[in-house]
């Protein structure tokens, strides 16, 4: 089933990227209290998460934490080293990384992708969401091949 607004985030663990090397995180621990804008995409270091999306949310971070989010997270399945690497190629210090290196976040969610045909196997789909205290607020998902309803402008349009 598909997370939907007014749901609560679904327990599981996800790698938080930190200075110090990769720190698991319960979303329980990580959502709770507080207000975070999530984004996720289907992999680092892919085209259009690279060259639009994350970019994106980087220029708009102060924007978007002025009305109100304490935190913006993205998720992939990828490993807490690739996502780690993504962050600093990208300049993206202010964005916090939460790897999903299994994928049990996206299909916690129910939000996942076959990215078999291009050799990617199970990925998450792209979407953004609005969590406010664990429940979802917002939530973006895009068609397949799209690129509108997840980006930082959107989501900052909904705040």
């Amino acid at each position: 089933m598909t997370i939907s607004v007014g749901d609560r985030i679904p327990s599981t663990t996800l790698t938080k990227v930190t200075d110090g090397g990769p720190d698991q995180v319960s979303s329980d621990d990580f959502f709770k209290g507080r207000t975070v804008a999530l984004v996720a995409v289907p992999g680092a270091f892919t085209p259009t998460c690279s060259a639009r999306h994350l970019p994106g949310f980087v220029d708009h971070a102060a924007a978007i934490k002025a009305k109100g989010v304490d935190e913006i997270a993205f998720t992939s399945v990828n490993d807490a080293f690739v996502m780690g690497a993504w962050r600093k190629s990208a300049d993206a210090d202010g964005i916090t990384m939460l790897a999903d290196g299994n994928g049990d976040f996206a299909e916690a969610v129910g939000l996942t992708m076959d990215g078999s045909k291009f050799g990617m196997g199970t990925r998450s789909q792209r979407y953004s969401m609005l969590v406010k205290d664990g429940v979802v607020a917002q939530l973006n998902v895009e068609a397949p091949g799209e690129f509108n309803v997840s980006s930082a402008e959107h989501l900052l349009s909904e705040i």
